[in-house]
């Protein structure tokens, strides 16, 4: 990284695509948060959320992804592309995201509980065990 890159980064505020254009794509850990108005820093490994690793282009499609609340008629309007293309775009963005599982497996305790409160039968309870292991 040349001083200029180092001078920039120094700046009170350095936007997403910018960082998103000295990383050129490799991964990258933040170390230094500063809470604004504070004067309090954290500093650590910190990786950047999912959508913040993604390339600005990518991060601008699902921002207006977002914002036509899903419909890709409106995607294929605002970006002037097919629908196949839209599809194929999204698709590949979600190649990259990690999904966050929203129904984990109960824990073995939440299981026992429940067995306990008599919510679930024995056999329930052992089926879900082995479903969670």
């Amino acid at each position: 990284m040349n001083r200029e890159h180092v001078a920039k980064c120094r700046e009170p505020r350095v936007d997403w695509q910018e960082l998103t254009d000295l990383t050129q794509g490799r991964p990258f850990v933040v170390e230094r948060v500063r809470l604004v108005g504070s004067g309090v820093a954290i500093e650590g490994q910190f990786e950047p959320p999912q959508l913040a690793q993604l390339s600005v282009d990518d991060q601008v499609f699902v921002a207006a992804f977002v914002r036509s609340h899903g419909s890709i008629k409106e995607m294929e309007r605002t970006f002037g592309v097919s629908y196949p293309t839209v599809k194929s775009r999204l698709n590949r963005i979600a190649e990259q995201l990690e999904f966050v599982d929203t129904d984990p497996a109960p824990s073995g305790a939440d299981v026992v509980d429940r067995l306990r409160r008599g919510e679930i039968s024995a056999e329930e309870a052992l089926a879900e065990l082995e479903k969670s292991r």
